[in-house]
């Protein structure tokens, strides 16, 4: 546990709030996952009001010092067809599964007063984010490299940031959106590594693919309760919500199959398909 032992009975909100205050990726990934394993029964304290200021003295989210933040169009494009793209690649990876990890736990300390299943539904996804993450490095670590010897992007975290003061911008935008975008990109990343004959690759995406349908479903499950609770109509709020917190435009081309599978209802697919099979063209995933 790298010295991050499980606080047993510690509420789950709070325990959440000190794991993604800690800044060594490697002992966050196995602090979360034992937090998911050991504190099944824990109190969850839903109608409780944390402060990062008060509850931790610590920045939000903990990180090392590297990778280097730098803007998107910086990162530069890699092919997966040399050691050293493949690499880069699986470090792009790493950096959106690391950043999962921070946003889930993010989602249960932050947002008071829901019901127990939305705390349950993301302490499980940041565990399976950790386990993607720890998937990921130790493949990059088989090919000579470690999380943070590349550049990589804030743009996940910056959208949580955007998002702190309101529960279902929050599950419209990072979930249901920045998420949602790693569905349609893994495929086509998966086929380049199969080309590349690196099977561990194809192996791990395999796995975050299958994994993220069900968290997308999850942040589309909260989405829908939380317009419900509200009043609001899901997919006009939708719009409202993307053009208040500057949520990219959307690019295709999408993986209908998924989405749909993640719980995106038919006017939202057509919408989608209006769009049109545009791509970045970079082979990124896009979360």
């Amino acid at each position: 546990m790298n010295g991050e032992p499980i606080i047993l009975g510690m509420e789950l909100r709070r325990e959440a709030l000190r794991i993604l205050a800690l800044a060594d990726p490697a002992a966050k990934a196995a602090a979360t996952r034992a937090w998911f394993a050991e504190q099944g029964t824990a109190p969850v304290a839903p109608d409780r009001a944390f402060s990062a200021g008060t509850d931790t003295h610590e920045p939000l989210p903990g990180r090392p010092p590297r990778p280097r933040l730098v803007d998107p169009a910086q990162v530069p494009r890699r092919t997966p067809f040399t050691l050293e793209g493949r690499a880069a690649l699986l470090h792009a990876v790493a950096h959106i599964e690391f950043n999962a990890i921070n946003l889930a736990l993010d989602a249960v300390w932050r947002f008071a007063g829901l019901p127990e299943a939305y705390y349950r539904d993301w302490q499980r996804v940041a565990a399976e984010e950790a386990l993607h993450f720890t998937l990921v490095t130790e493949h990059l670590a088989s090919l000579g490299h470690a999380y943070g010897d590349f550049d990589a992007h804030d743009g996940l975290w910056a959208m949580c940031e955007k998002t702190a003061g309101d529960v279902t911008a929050r599950m419209a935008l990072v979930p249901r959106t920045l998420e949602a975008r790693g569905l349609d990109a893994t495929p086509p990343m998966r086929a380049k590594f199969a080309r590349a004959g690196d099977t561990r690759a194809v192996d791990i995406l395999d796995i975050i693919l299958r994994d993220e349908i069900g968290h997308v479903a999850v942040g589309n499950r909260w989405y829908r309760w939380l317009c419900a609770r509200e009043g609001l109509d899901p997919v006009a709020h939708y719009a409202v919500l993307a053009a208040r917190h500057g949520a990219p435009r959307l690019k295709g081309p999408f993986n209908m199959a998924a989405r749909r599978a993640a719980g995106f209802g038919d006017e939202e697919l057509r919408a989608l398909d209006r769009i049109g099979p545009e791509s970045d063209g970079g082979g990124h995933t896009a979360r």
